[in-house]
């Protein structure tokens, strides 16, 4: 079968990364193969137990609706995006969080280092760590990454996929890195403890950030590019990279960035971990959704969802409608992907990494606790 440009060059980069052990690794099942009889152990006991950290996820509404489907999920706690414009409005967003975390200070933990999502797990409570998808909310000031810092920000995507004043993002045409400005929001972000997330961010930019970052980088939300290959994905040699920093990946679960067809399934998510548990390594790889709590079907229409993306969206992103995987709809999806996990011959040890131990040591390394 006939592959792209860009799966032969990756590939390429891959080979010429990896050791010869890990390159044999690659062809090699992770942690047994699918159709496998069924985990010793009770898997409903283990997923109440783990800390589940979805890596990328976003409230809907905070009301009565909102609060059951959290408690549906079974979710220790989430990494969120705000609103980021530019510095001012990136502002007024870590203030209305505040606002939520002090009205709902029993459900909700604001989560400035790792003790926190342990102590979320303790009290029943979803742990929130609050975070930028684009580096515009620095306008051109680095040292406005002090102030947002300060304000309770942990995590910053450089760029979205589009190019900003730090680098280039995965649509760009011309995939030319990290600027200067980006160099140096990096390293001040390093100092100060502040995630360098680089899911949207195009190939060189990615691989400078993981370069110059002081602490492990992470793809909070992205998949393999070896199984679709979607200007989202990420090629082996850069799933690879993020895990030699110490960084963590983590899988998202839309449907249409997941597989190529219109019906994606759960085995289509659970190939993209099993890949990157091949690339990385099982201390390197974690689980996201990328989109609303509830899920997509409950909360949007094709009018509200699908067609702004039209407009918004490079014709590469190849949107579609519906956009969800219907396994991992539903607010349970992760205690569905544990079943599927153990059913592949993940030991549980490896599970709970997946699910959120290994996100646990990132941001232990990124901002203490």
């Amino acid at each position: 079968m006939a592959i792209g440009r860009r799966e032969f060059i990756s590939t390429l980069a891959a080979g010429a990364l990896l050791p010869a052990a890990a390159a044999k690794a690659l062809h090699q099942s992770p942690a047994g193969q699918p159709g496998k009889a069924p985990a010793p152990f009770d898997v409903d006991a283990l997923y109440d137990r783990a800390i589940v950290i979805d890596a990328l996820s976003v409230p809907h509404r905070l009301d009565e609706a909102e609060f059951a489907a959290i408690e549906r999920t079974g979710y220790t706690g989430i990494h969120t995006s705000l609103a980021n414009r530019n510095f001012q409005v990136a502002e007024r967003a870590l203030g209305q969080w505040a606002a939520q975390f002090s009205q709902h200070g029993d459900r909700f933990i604001h989560a400035t280092k790792a003790a926190d999502f342990e102590r979320a797990k303790r009290e029943q409570k979803l742990a929130v760590l609050l975070g930028f998808q684009n580096g515009t909310i620095l306008d051109s000031s680095v040292g406005n990454l002090d102030k947002l810092h300060a304000l309770g920000t942990r995590c910053i995507q450089l760029t979205y996929n589009e190019r900003n004043l730090l680098g280039d993002g995965c649509t760009e045409r011309t995939n030319a890195g990290l600027s200067d400005f980006g160099v140096e929001a990096v390293e001040r972000m390093g100092e100060l403890g502040i995630l360098v997330d680089l899911s949207h961010c195009g190939e060189q930019t990615s691989a400078d950030g993981i370069s110059f970052s002081r602490c492990p980088p992470a793809f909070t939300h992205t998949m393999c590019r070896a199984l679709h290959d979607h200007p989202r994905a990420k090629s082996d040699a850069l799933i690879k990279a993020v895990s030699n920093k110490g960084g963590v990946t983590g899988m998202m679960a839309l449907g249409y960035m997941v597989a190529p067809t219109a019906a994606a399934s759960l085995e289509d998510y659970l190939r993209h971990i099993d890949h990157a548990v091949r690339v990385a390594g099982m201390d390197h790889v974690g689980v996201a959704t990328d989109f609303q709590i509830r899920g997509i079907e409950a909360v949007a229409t094709r009018e509200s969802w699908y067609v702004p993306r039209l407009r918004s969206f490079k014709p590469s992103y190849n949107v579609r409608w519906p956009p969800w995987i219907p396994e991992l709809d539903a607010p349970d999806r992760f205690r569905t992907v544990t079943h599927g996990l153990a059913k592949r011959g993940y030991k549980s040890d490896a599970i709970e990494k997946i699910l959120g131990r290994n996100w646990m040591r990132c941001f232990r390394d990124n901002f203490g606790g």
